[in-house]
């Protein structure tokens, strides 16, 4: 599912316009309706409502949705802010049908606001400003913000939260956009609804199809996108019935220091259900024991130091390599991290410690084999590329170091994003918060370093793997309950994920 930007989403309503062709009043008229069956699912005809519109297109949506509540019964109150006497086309004609209905107050403000009274039976619609904006609101609009987020009142935003722009919200006023308990977006939703900074904005997003034209949408070329069932479960190889196991790839784990062998058991156990043909963990002397007897199907092969990894391993019989869970930060270990950069034969995942020692030695980054995964969490990410404001300046910093190393960086988290070399970036709808737990990223990089050995690419490795993840940590959720649920559980629901992805899809999950 593309996600487009806001100069994409004007275009495509224009495109509608002249392709269907519809004339702009009438496109808006579409747009009233599906927002007015939406509120009125919700709320009876007992229920106040407070329309508060603005100058724009967004406000004639308002002002076009106040009309169709009234005339269904509903008591509407409607403040048309109007401070520069200049109203779009499509929000003045609407403004003068609105008139014409002799039960709705219309009061419209183009100087001072006297302010009514919201109390907790009423429901305020916000059609102030919608996803043309491209800068923070301040002075007036600001007030009627704050004086609307302290109300008690519901708050149904229409398209996009007042205040609140599609894409960088990096340099944004927080206190001046709207708190909505309901957001009905048009067509689809906006880049920054993905962000988790922006989830308290939004409230329940619904997602309203108003006919717009979808040839755009097929050409439409955007950098974004939403993955959905269809495409991971192209990717899925099938399996050959005379296959062996040396057709499966044998995969190399470094992983876990003394006291916490726990993240290498659980990366190797991923690895193993996610169809690697042999699995090698190094480890060192003192985990022996616990990897024998956790993870019986996996070979181990020692380092010389009995406590942690200090000795980097010749890779050429294996066909890829992860090393990072639970490694520690030694210097002996960032000596042996670089040794094994140096040597690697092909594509590596670098998760966890091995992020954090070269986040501390950011010049040996240049020794990343292209076509790598790594593989960091927002934190582990900002110690390799300095401090963000937001999760669009993160994505945006991930580029430029996806770009600059060749590298593909998965930044984990809700819609956990996959950033590719070329700057494209993949949001995944899989996952619950459940999987905010010790020990799911390591699950991760088992998956991941099962699908580079059986020789799947990087860009299909992070795709396949993160939505699979994902999916085994909702049908975790599904049996134990997201509280409960450890990183142990997403292994244990692996075989059901993977035997989901290998079928074809039979329903469509809601965004």
């Amino acid at each position: 599912m593309k996600i487009l930007t806001t100069s994409q989403i004007k275009a495509w309503d224009q495109y509608t316009i002249e392709h269907e062709p519809i004339a702009s009043i009438d496109l808006m008229e579409r747009a009233a309706q599906a927002i007015t069956e939406a509120i009125t699912r919700r709320w009876d005809k007992q229920t106040p409502m407070k329309v508060f519109a603005g100058p724009g297109n967004n406000g004639g949506d308002a002002l076009a949705t106040a009309r169709m509540l009234s005339e269904r019964g509903y008591a509407v109150e409607v403040y048309l802010f109007n401070p520069t006497g200049k109203l779009s086309d499509d929000c003045a004609t609407n403004r003068e049908l609105l008139l014409l209905c002799e039960n709705v107050n219309l009061v419209e403000i183009t100087q001072s606001f006297t302010k009514p009274q919201l109390t907790e039976q009423d429901v305020v619609i916000d059609g102030l400003f919608g996803s043309g904006l491209n800068k923070p609101l301040n002075g007036g609009f600001a007030f009627v913000v704050e004086y609307i987020n302290q109300s008690p009142s519901k708050v149904v935003s229409i398209d996009i939260p007042s205040g609140l722009m599609c894409e960088d919200n990096s340099y944004n006023q927080r206190n001046y956009i709207i708190r909505a308990d309901l957001t009905l977006t048009i067509g689809q939703i906006k880049l920054s609804f993905l962000f988790p900074e922006n989830e308290s904005l939004l409230g329940e997003v619904e997602v309203l199809d108003i006919r717009l034209h979808p040839d755009f949408l097929k050409e439409a070329d955007t950098p974004f996108h939403i993955m959905e069932r269809e495409e991971i479960t192209s990717l899925v190889r099938p399996r050959r019935k005379a296959s062996h196991k040396g057709d499966y790839g044998h995969a190399l784990l470094i992983a876990g220091r003394v006291g916490m062998a726990g993240a290498s058991v659980l990366a190797a156990q991923a690895c193993l259900r996610s169809g690697v043909g042999l699995l090698t963990v190094h480890a060192p002397t003192r985990n022996n024991d616990i990897l024998q007897t956790s993870v019986p199907e996996a070979m181990v092969d020692l380092d010389e130091s009995d406590d942690f990894f200090m000795t980097p391993v010749d890779d050429d019989s294996y066909h890829a390599v992860a090393i990072g869970p639970g490694l520690g930060k030694r210097i002996e270990t960032g000596e042996a991290l670089i040794a094994q950069l140096q040597i690697a034969s092909g594509p590596m995942v670098l998760d966890a410690d091995a992020l954090n020692i070269l986040s501390q030695n950011r010049s040996w980054m240049n020794q990343i084999p292209q076509n790598s995964i790594l593989t960091p969490h927002p934190k582990e990410l900002e110690r390799m590329v300095g401090t963000c404001n937001d999760t669009y300046e993160r994505i945006t910093r991930a580029q430029e170091l996806a770009a600059k190393h060749h590298v593909y960086v998965i930044l984990k988290g809700a819609w956990t994003a996959i950033i590719s070399p070329k700057g494209h970036v993949a949001f995944n709808p899989t996952g619950n918060p459940g999987m905010a737990t010790g020990g799911s990223g390591d699950v991760l990089t088992g998956i991941l370093l099962a699908l580079l050995a059986q020789g799947y690419s990087a860009a299909n490795a992070c795709r396949l793997g993160v939505y699979v993840h994902g999916l085994a940590g909702d049908l975790a959720a599904e049996t134990e309950g997201q509280i409960a649920m450890t990183a142990g559980s997403i292994v244990r629901h692996l075989p059901e994920a993977w035997k989901q992805v290998c079928q074809p899809q039979t329903n469509h999950a809601n965004i």
